[in-house]
Order: C-alpha cells, then sequence, then structure tokens
C-alpha cells in the first residue's frame, strides 16, 4: 500500500504544483509521470523535462511509513483527482506495474514505471551565488519582462530572460528582437557583476508559483543551473548558453516626452485594435501640437481612429507599431502615468512609469 488513507488534497495541491513543466507526449515515457516517493509521514512530489526539475513535498497522516516510491502519468492523476468529489478520501495500493487509486466507489488503475529509472537533474551548482528576497518582489519583477521573450526563436538565447547580479540590485531584461523590457530591484548583499538567461519555461514556471507576500526565496545562481527555493518548493534549472544581446545599447535616450494618463491610452489602444489588420497589428500613432491621434485599419477598408489631448508641443511625428506589443508593456506597469519618449518617425518608442522606477519598455516601429 502507498497511501492507506488521505483527503485528494494532500495529493492534488503538491501536483498541481510539480505538473507544469510535465508534457504528454515526450520522447521518453517516464518524463510523462511524476515521481512519488513516500517516507516517514511524507511524500515528495518530482516532475522534470530534462532541462527543468521541480520538487515539493508533502506531510500525510498516513499511519504507513514504509518508505515506497512511484511513477505514474501525471497530467492523468491530476485529471482523476480533480474531478474527484471535494471531500473525497483516496487510497493509492502498488500492484506489480500498475498503481490502483480508490475513491468512493470509484477506482482507477494507472501504469506506472520503475522510479529507479527516473531522471533527476544532476546538481552542478559550482560556486554558486546566493541571493534572498521576498517572492513579491521577484514575481513582479519576472511579470514586468516576461512577456518581452520569444518564442522558439532560432536565436535561442532570446528564448528566456537575462538576470543580471551586480552590487546590490538584481536586473530582469527580455527580448524578442521587436521590442526589449528591463527592470530592476534592489537585494541585501554586494556582488560581483554576474549574469544567466533563465529559460521560458522556468520564468513561467516561476511566475506561476511565487507568492504575492512577503515569504522569502532562496536563488542559488551558476554558470550552468540555478536552483530555487521557496514555500516548500526546489526548482532546479539548466541555464542557456548564449550571448545576450547588448541591452544597454538598445535602450534609447530621448529629448521628446509625453506624459499621459495610462488607463486612457490602454483603453484607446484596445478600442483602435479591434479593427487593426488581424496578421500585422498595426497602429499609427500621430503626434500633433496638443493632439496624440491613434489610427488603425484593416483590409476590409475599416477604419478607427481615437483622438487623446496631451500637453505636446514639439514637431509632428507619424510611426506605426504593432498594437499588442504597446498594450503588453502598458498592462505590466502600474500607476496613473505613463511617460511616451520618441525619437524620429523611424526610432523606437520608449515607455517608462511616471514614478521614480527603473522599468523601461522598448518598442520598434512598423511600416503601415
Amino acid at each position: 500500500m502507498f497511501i492507506k488513507k488521505t483527503d485528494k488534497q494532500t495529493v492534488l495541491k503538491p501536483l498541481q504544483v510539480v505538473i507544469g513543466i510535465v508534457e504528454r507526449k515526450q520522447t521518453l515515457p517516464i518524463l510523462s509521470n511524476v515521481l512519488m516517493e513516500k517516507e516517514a509521514g511524507k511524500i515528495r512530489f518530482t516532475a522534470t523535462d530534462l532541462e527543468i526539475q521541480i520538487t515539493t513535498t508533502v506531510e500525510t497522516n498516513d499511519e504507513d511509513h514504509t518508505p515506497a516510491s512511484i511513477t505514474v502519468g501525471g497530467k492523468k492523476l491530476q485529471e482523476i483527482l480533480r474531478i474527484l468529489p471535494e471531500q473525497s478520501e483516496i487510497s493509492i495500493e502498488i500492484s506489480e506495474n500498475k498503481a490502483q487509486i480508490k475513491a468512493n466507489k470509484s477506482k482507477f488503475s494507472l501504469q506506472t514505471l520503475p522510479s529507479q529509472d527516473f531522471p533527476k537533474l544532476s546538481n552542478q551548482l559550482m560556486d554558486p551565488k546566493k541571493i534572498i528576497l521576498s517572492q513579491s518582489r521577484l514575481k513582479a519583477l519576472l511579470q514586468s519582462v516576461q512577456y518581452a521573450m520569444a518564442q522558439q526563436d532560432v536565436r535561442y538565447y532570446l528564448n528566456g530572460v537575462l538576470l543580471i547580479i551586480e552590487r546590490n540590485k538584481l536586473k530582469a531584461v527580455a527580448t524578442d528582437g521587436h521590442r526589449l523590457a528591463y527592470n530592476v530591484v534592489e537585494i541585501e548583499g554586494s556582488f560581483e557583476k554576474h549574469d544567466i538567461i533563465l529559460p521560458r519555461k522556468a520564468i513561467i514556471e516561476l511566475c506561476k508559483l511565487l507568492n504575492d507576500n512577503d515569504d522569502s526565496i532562496e536563488i542559488e545562481f551558476s554558470t550552468q543551473q540555478v536552483k530555487a527555493e521557496f514555500s516548500g518548493i526546489t526548482l532546479i534549472t539548466k541555464v542557456i548558453d548564449g550571448k545576450f544581446p547588448d541591452y544597454e545599447r538598445v535602450i534609447p535616450k530621448y529629448s521628446n516626452h509625453l506624459l499621459m494618463n495610462r488607463i486612457q491610452v490602454q483603453q484607446a489602444l484596445q478600442r483602435a485594435a479591434i479593427l487593426s489588420n488581424e496578421k500585422f497589428r498595426g497602429v499609427r500613432f500621430v503626434l500633433t501640437e496638443k493632439k496624440l491621434t491613434i489610427i488603425s485599419s484593416n483590409s476590409e477598408q475599416e477604419e478607427a481612429q481615437e483622438e487623446i489631448e496631451t500637453d505636446y508641443h514639439g514637431e509632428a511625428i507619424d510611426i506605426g507599431f504593432n498594437v499588442n506589443y504597446l498594450l503588453d508593456g502598458l498592462n505590466n506597469i502600474s500607476g496613473e502615468v505613463a511617460t511616451f519618449s520618441f525619437g524620429d518617425p523611424n526610432s523606437s518608442i520608449l515607455i517608462t512609469t511616471g514614478d521614480t522606477s527603473d522599468f523601461r519598455y522598448v518598442v520598434m516601429p512598423m511600416r503601415i
């Protein structure tokens, strides 16, 4: 008997913590499975895709303390537990190469694979640097840039977030070649400059698992691996080996600044987006004396036009952008005021917040 009797949440909650990196279809069948290891009143859950590994442990009230381990299909077990009635008590029994899950009058038999074949990531943390900060601050930092990561780009070093530790600061940068997001938080201690690229999947899992509170997260960085420990969870990930673009050269310094109500611009862009070209999603920013006009059109000759009063007094500018990129930036900053900084009609736009934060968001122009 693996679990004699426990409520379904005891198994479902830790399973949901690790399941995000499990794919149904894998070249190695065991990677679709979750490793469950039982010892003295605890069960440890582990999932991996050979690049990332997530582990969490839960205490049980099971009186049977006999050590045991199994691997079962993670997604299947999650679906079974999720759909059982709320107060269900379950038991899991191992017989030969099957796991029998029983709850009330329901019974499920899942295929298992040998736990000794489960490919745990080896420890490659050589001379790591360690930082500690609150989960909420790290989550806010990652969320403020992660939308600018590339997806399956052949330039593999763009499929993640660049993290830089320097003195008492942790910097995060993401770019897909069309836009770039940058932000900074302060950390305790003082460190020599060290940077790594965390893969996209690890960033997404961290954003999902981190809490919005002051509980701490401890992160160990090395040249090959990063290990994060928080809330009873251990996440280990390989890092992307590559040269990230020189982000400091991409962030422009402009003299044309326009302070606008963030929500007002956001809503105007959302309305204009409705009639933008479905494929290219372009909108025009036409900036004239005391007025910003946002214009969109599509292949069916439909057009939307939004006018916003401004305090702009510079030369007229007519420039096109991907409306989704602009909205991504505005959706991920707080505060009432956003600052838009312009160069010429062929230059990128820089979006910053009206407060003193270090957030920078650069969007390249497009022809419309």
